[in-house]
């Protein structure tokens, strides 16, 4: 497994290849639909974004309510598509990875090409155990959102696949 840490400037993740299983450590921000929404408006309306997009990681995520004595609680990927309508944006405006689970569009396979960036997968149905990997968590945006505010976390060694790499492989195929 190829250990990485963010921020992910392109020089980490160039000879990344679809299928390639990657350890991430440092930080990442979850963000779900109605958080994508509102980071797409706020880069149109040229306000101040609630963190760095530039060679950031965007986990889609809402985790669960924290139990008593944890960091975070149940922290699976959500559906990746759904925030299809509002990623070639990002990328434009610099963010450099996403983690979610399931294929992507074709838009968004082209963007992640021409901007250079990366998409992972984790293992979903597994949110109680990759709260493991998170070793801090804290609310930076959006927090009327409830579980879909922006959060940003701490992970160590947080397992993923290669979905889709800069150079466009795809675990998923063509389709």
């Amino acid at each position: 497994m190829k250990k990485i840490n963010t921020p992910l400037d392109l020089n980490k993740i160039k000879f990344l290849k679809a299928g390639q299983e990657v350890l991430l450590s440092g930080t990442i921000y979850t963000a779900r639909d109605q958080a994508h929404k509102r980071l797409v408006q706020a880069v149109k309306s040229r306000q101040a974004l609630p963190f760095e997009l530039c060679n950031a990681v965007i986990y889609y995520c809402g985790p669960t309510q924290t139990p008593k004595g944890k960091i975070i609680g149940s922290c699976g990927p959500t559906t990746s598509s759904r925030m299809d309508a509002f990623t070639n944006l990002l990328l434009a405006k610099g963010l450099r990875g996403m983690i979610g689970k399931g294929n992507r569009s074709e838009e968004v396979r082209g963007a992640i090409k021409k901007y250079r960036g990366v998409y992972f997968i984790t293992y979903a149905g597994c949110g109680a155990l990759l709260n493991k990997y998170v070793k801090n968590a804290k609310t930076v945006a959006y927090a009327d959102l409830g579980p879909e505010a922006i959060l940003r976390l701490e992970v160590e060694n947080f397992p993923l696949i290669v979905a889709i790499d800069v150079n466009g492989g795809n675990v998923y195929g063509k389709d």
